[in-house]
């Protein structure tokens, strides 16, 4: 019998979610196929999967006809046409949710990453999503810069599930953990079912490796070049070693006592960019209880191939990470720094791609609006709507 690589991922703790979503893999069945087939479990999204998304399919032809009739926006036109297909996500994903109790089946959709250093204008960004969406497996994606922290926890408040992305470094991500505390205890104070809240942390790892490994390349000495690759997973595992502090505290005990699941560490950034290293090294890795691992598609038929579960590769292992991070600093890195441009780039990548995003779909109203949309399409996509509206709610 072929073995069940992934589902043995699973029963080790893993919960195996896709970081892509497009209209023609909600339409074609694909992203139903994988959770069925796959011990596909949650999706999540950002502004380069939607921008890549809506520039290779003409899936969206037939809203993209109705939005250039009505005269919409283009800021409202990408509003609409994100939310379209996280909606229909969520409502594949939904039988993962169920069977999970509300853990898993969640799809994550990020707030306007222009809005990363705006705290108020996030809040209200992520409460007009979670309404407009109206799905309870949604997760609202909040980018973990120094304004997102407390509209983090404005949003928790709310009773909003958020998966908080953009994590690279250590002491942020305790700074996220306790957000997420205060937004739970806020929301319990509000009258809020915590048992109905969400949240994971999105703790990314193959960009790490790339930024150490430029700077251990430039140092260039045999001792630099024996520490490329390990970086990232040190650092993930260190963060996972101060998940277990957090969520083993009496402060987190009381809000278990009164329903609340734990953020549990997301990995992101799971794709190996160097092709001298393992293409599932990031999932193999990073294999221990609680955590979540998001994988573009090609790494989960990688792991599904030729992927090793050995239980938790993490847990014990902290002081192995520890000499790392030593290691790296006696030869001239500064870890840092490393964190600080991480987190800056990444801002900026997302707000690129946004941007790209906008660009594009502004043409393809433009074009429709011409009346070049595709003859057929619209009728396609009122019943696809029209199935969409049957969906749970």
């Amino acid at each position: 019998m072929t073995k069940d690589r992934l589902g043995e991922l699973s029963a080790a703790g893993v919960a195996i979610w896709l970081d892509d979503l497009s209209r023609t893999r909600l339409s074609s069945g694909g992203l139903d196929q994988l959770r069925r087939e796959k011990h596909l479990v949650g999706v999540t999204s950002n502004p380069t999967i939607f921008a890549k998304a809506l520039s290779d399919a003409d899936e969206y032809d037939w809203q993209l006809k109705d939005l250039a009739i009505r005269g919409v926006d283009v800021e409202e036109a990408v509003r609409m046409l994100t939310t379209y297909d996280v909606r229909w996500a969520c409502d594949v994903m939904r039988p993962a949710y169920d069977a999970t109790a509300g853990v898993d089946g969640r799809v994550s959709i990020e707030v306007d990453p222009r809005l990363a250093h705006e705290t108020e204008k996030t809040v209200a960004e992520a409460g007009a999503l979670w309404w407009l969406i109206d799905r309870p497996n949604l997760f609202i994606k909040i980018p973990a810069t120094e304004a997102g922290l407390p509209a983090i926890t404005a949003t928790l408040a709310q009773g909003i599930s958020v998966n908080v992305t953009l994590i690279f470094g250590l002491d942020r991500y305790s700074q996220v953990m306790d957000a997420f505390l205060a937004g739970l205890e806020q929301a319990k104070a509000n009258g809020h079912d915590l048992s109905k809240i969400g949240s994971v942390a999105s703790f990314f790892v193959s960009r790490v490796d790339t930024e150490v490994d430029k700077r251990l390349e430039k140092i260039g000495s045999a001792e630099a070049k024996a520490l490329r690759g390990k970086a990232a997973i040190a650092n993930a595992k260190l963060a996972y070693e101060r998940y277990g502090t957090v969520f083993s505290s009496d402060r987190w005990q009381a809000l278990a006592d009164a329903g609340a699941h734990p953020q549990r560490p997301l990995w992101a950034s799971t794709s190996t960019k160097n092709p001298d290293y393992r293409d599932v090294i990031y999932v193999e890795e990073l294999i221990a209880p609680g955590t979540v691992n998001t994988m573009p598609e090609p790494v989960i038929h990688a792991y599904a191939d030729h992927g090793e579960t050995h239980g938790d590769t993490i847990t014990g292992s902290y002081d192995e990470a520890r000499k790392v991070f030593t290691d790296l600093e006696s030869v001239g890195v500064d870890m840092a720094d490393v964190i600080a441009t991480l987190e800056r780039e990444g801002v900026e990548k997302f707000e690129a791609s946004w941007l790209q995003l906008l660009d594009g779909v502004r043409k393809s109203l433009a074009a429709a609006g011409k009346g070049t949309g595709h003859p057929g399409n619209a009728a396609k996509g009122n019943a696809q709507a029209a199935q969409q509206a049957g969906g749970n709610a």
